[in-house]
């Protein structure tokens, strides 16, 4: 894949988007069973959503998001001052092996920046941007945080890459539209206050459950768990060939039922985006041995209005199976 022009940490404006995530631990105890969904009660206060952007005081710039995982945070983070195409807005979509359409390619032609996953996540978006003539500047998300193609791609669940990517993104528009003067300093600023439940949710389940274990059906959700600092559980051989896209073996299959119901594992957090029989005979699994079940997506859920609301809902959703409310 071709290097994205974006640096890997931002200066100045990094100050009000890169906001500390004041994470503490400790541990708890055994867990209860059932399934727990992200649509399910909390007593946590709803995220809140960023102030309503103000008029541009200059003509919008364009930019093109491969994926809808940055595409709430890019359109929230430029307001008024850019016309933000994000391609893939379906969950039914699989950006991995995506073939985009003539109409996706003719959306990146007057593109100023385009924002990209990267990992070799979506490919197909950074070949587009680095064919255009005048080339784009280009914002990948895994350069940005010190990630490279074969690396676990997920990095939207990773906290402290999403603040990350926040301020490249920021820095980029920034250098394109300079005439608004603070308009996108602001708008990062009101993105981030608008993240405030997001961290709150963070910290309740670092504090609480800092070491318990869980399983997962694929990796999605590791960069999420390392900053839980909960402690992944899920059988080597199994992890491996959900992370090549291949099927486990035999084997790994059973290591893995045998670590659900030998209770080596709190929780068992499954992407209802992988389809297959082998996941949902780990979940059955799992259910059978009253192991609680967390659904999680890999791209926004349907129905979430923005990026906060799906991962406040989720971590949600996480706590209470913790706890033992699920």
């Amino acid at each position: 894949m071709s290097k994205s022009s974006s640096p890997a940490f931002i200066g100045g404006l990094s100050v009000v988007v890169l906001a500390v995530l004041a994470l503490t631990g400790c541990g708890s105890d055994d867990s209860a069973s059932t399934t727990t969904t992200a649509a399910e009660t909390s007593t946590t206060a709803a995220p809140a959503t960023p102030a309503a952007a103000p008029p541009c005081p200059a003509e919008p710039i364009q930019v093109v998001v491969s994926v809808d995982q940055w595409g709430d945070i890019v359109e929230q983070l430029a307001g008024e001052c850019a016309k933000v195409t994000t391609v893939i807005t379906s969950s039914a979509i699989d950006p991995h092996d995506y073939e985009p359409s003539p109409a996706d390619i003719a959306s990146f032609t007057d593109a100023e920046i385009v924002v990209v996953n990267g990992c070799d996540y979506d490919a197909w978006a950074d070949e587009t941007a680095e064919g255009l003539n005048p080339k784009p500047v280009i914002v990948n998300a895994c350069e940005v945080v010190g990630k490279t193609d074969g690396d676990n791609p997920h990095i939207w669940y990773g906290p402290d890459f999403v603040f990350a990517v926040a301020g490249a993104v920021t820095e980029q528009l920034e250098g394109k539209l300079p005439s608004v003067g603070s308009y996108f300093p602001d708008r990062a600023a009101s993105w981030n206050a608008s993240m405030q439940g997001y961290r709150d949710e963070i910290a309740k389940i670092k504090g609480e459950f800092s070491g318990r274990t869980y399983a997962v059906t694929e990796s999605v959700f590791d960069y999420m768990g390392d900053a839980l600092t909960l402690k992944n559980t899920t059988p080597e051989g199994f992890a491996r060939a959900a992370a090549n896209e291949t099927d486990p073996s035999p084997g790994d299959v059973q290591a893995f039922n045998e670590l659900l119901t030998s209770g080596g594992a709190s929780v068992l957090v499954y992407n209802i985006q992988t389809e297959g029989s082998i996941p949902e005979q780990v979940r059955s699994t799992a259910e059978g041995a009253n192991v609680p079940v967390v659904d999680v997506t890999e791209t926004v859920a349907e129905g979430a209005t923005s990026f906060a609301e799906w991962q406040v809902a989720q971590l949600q959703s996480l706590y209470q199976a913790l706890s033992g409310r699920g």
